[in-house]
């Protein structure tokens, strides 16, 4: 540790109509080993439908669950919790996906590592699948191409510079660097690319991305690729991407249209029609307002 004095974390679980998986998910870390640090679980209900918060309850009458009326998206659920952590003055806050399972040593490790040097804003776990836990789902993160408009995680060891952010499923966040560069961006990413927009704005300003590589956490996506998008799903991460490449490319209009066209040929390749007009209207939103259209 940089000090005799144990760091504080929050770890925060994010829930939207998804409580089997929030409760599975807290239950793993029953097992937590914290080596005397100064933690706390806390769950936000993003504008849950279901009857997650009653589930949730139930199951943890003493939880903290933090409720949101809306469904703020993956940025503006977790800038619930992460607001009233900095307000507390917390040290870090450990952002796990809440279909992510955790290993006893997952946080131990995150905060060794991030305690080493004051410079690493994130300290990321590596994950696996749950379905194939021998198969590396990220090591931390991955990169992002502003030639080709393509991005993608690592699925293996790799040197750290080549780290351009860092994967949502486990990252621990050093709330100094958060009050140095500002939340996750919830006014432009409603869902897909908040990470890699921190991620990038944590590097532009000095901050180190770190991954943790004896800290492991079990994903819920599956190993087998290709399986089908939503409509939905399609127009939020074209409505991102296109912002993040506006924000972030060297030179926007070119990075913009081969992802574009990168997405749109993929829809004509599996013959998906709906798919295909998602990611115009999601390119057209991106475009076109500054903020995302669910504000």
């Amino acid at each position: 540790m940089l000090n005799n004095v144990q760091p504080s974390v929050w770890i925060i679980l994010l829930n939207w109509n998804g409580w089997r998986d929030t409760v599975e998910c807290i239950a793993s870390l029953d097992t937590l080993e914290t080596n005397n640090l100064d933690t706390k679980l806390v769950v936000i209900d993003n504008g849950s439908t279901d009857d997650s918060v009653a589930r949730i309850t139930e199951r943890y009458p003493s939880l903290e669950l933090l409720k949101s009326d809306l469904d703020l998206g993956a940025a503006g659920g977790f800038n619930i919790a992460i607001r009233k952590a900095m307000e507390e003055n917390v040290d870090y806050v450990w952002l796990l996906n809440n279909d992510a399972i955790a290993t006893p040593m997952a946080l131990v490790e995150l905060v060794k590592d991030a305690e080493s040097d004051a410079r690493i804003g994130v300290a990321a776990s590596v994950s696996y699948y749950q379905d194939a836990p021998q198969k590396i789902q990220a090591w931390g993160g991955g990169w992002i191409s502003f030639l080709t408009g393509r991005a993608g995680h690592y699925r293996g060891t790799v040197d750290e510079q080549k780290l351009q952010y860092f994967t949502g499923a486990s990252a621990l966040l050093r709330c100094a660097a958060l009050k140095s560069v500002g939340l996750l961006d919830e006014k432009r990413f409603f869902m897909y690319w908040e990470d890699g927009d921190l991620s990038f704005r944590m590097r532009n300003s000095g901050w180190r991305l770190h991954v943790s590589p004896k800290s492991h956490v079990f994903h819920g996506e599956y190993a087998e690729e290709g399986r089908k998008s939503s409509p939905l799903v399609d127009l939020w991460y074209c409505e991102s991407g296109v912002r993040f490449f506006r924000r972030h490319a060297p030179f926007p209009a070119y990075t913009i249209g081969v992802f574009l066209l990168n997405q749109l040929r993929r829809k004509i390749l599996f013959r998906n029609p709906p798919g295909f007009r998602a990611v115009l209207k999601g390119a057209w939103l991106g475009l076109t307002r500054k903020e995302h259209a669910h504000v």
